[in-house]
């Protein structure tokens, strides 16, 4: 049996740029490391780069955790490219990295590339999925998990993830929480749960309002006959009021 070895640095450690060359250096090079988190260091384009060097070389990385760094559209870019070619990483966290337009496209792109990831969290990073990001998640045939909360996704955005739940068969837990949504992208939401694949969906605080909820209920009954794999619905209409289905 294998034994998993994490590396974690966050800001209490201080770290610096001479210091980040020499750890990502090694990392190149190592075949143990598996788990690595660099949290909450606002790292900038540069530092980026050295950590997607990493994605390039490294053979035995898993699971890497960048979450909190304000990476910058240019250092999720760096990130995306590597993620063409790296084969083995299987979960990325990116949550809080102001990643924007620019690294949105190049993240389509990889998606479009990458077989191995699992699990990409790309939490408050003002995207905008109205493009080529939706695309690959029609195409893509590996991602099991993705977390877009608090992105500020409008109900236009709502439609066309609609459309793409209907053609993705491999997503099983989608996060679209503390985005604005509203009743039309609610109402278009609906047709997610006919998806065969999603086991759990959060769209919770998205302005969908009491006709946006009871739009959803009814699609949920409906489905319900026809997808028995939906186990958890989060809806927060109220501040108050939760839903679980399962």
């Amino acid at each position: 049996m294998e034994l998993g070895v994490g590396l974690q640095v966050d800001k209490k450690q201080g770290f610096l740029l001479e210091g980040l060359k020499a750890l990502t250096k090694a990392l190149c090079k190592n075949n143990a490391i598996n788990s690595f988190s660099i949290h909450q260091l606002r790292l900038n384009k540069e530092e980026g780069r050295l950590l997607a060097d990493v994605l390039c070389t490294n053979t035995t990385l898993l699971s890497l955790d960048l979450g909190h760094n304000k990476l910058g559209s240019e250092g999720g870019k760096a990130l995306a490219d590597a993620l063409c070619q790296n084969s083995t990483l299987t979960s990325l966290n990116l949550s809080h990295n102001l990643i924007r337009q620019q690294g949105e496209q190049a993240l389509a792109e990889a998606l479009c590339k990458n077989t191995t990831l699992m699990s990409l969290n790309l939490h408050n990073n003002f995207i905008q999925l109205e493009g080529a990001l939706a695309d690959a998640l029609c195409k893509n045939t590996t991602l099991i998990s993705l977390n877009l909360g608090c992105n500020g996704l409008t109900s236009k955005v709502g439609q066309i993830l609609a459309d793409v739940l209907c053609k993705n068969t491999t997503l099983i837990s989608f996060d679209l929480s503390h985005n604005n949504l509203r009743l039309k992208g609610g109402k278009a939401l609906a047709k997610m749960f006919f998806n065969t694949s999603l086991i759990d969906l959060n769209l919770e605080n998205n302005n969908i309002g009491f006709k946006g909820e009871n739009a959803l209920e009814k699609a949920l009954k409906d489905a319900c006959h026809e997808n028995i794999k939906l186990t958890s619905l989060k809806l927060q209409v109220w501040e108050f009021l939760v839903y679980y289905i399962g």
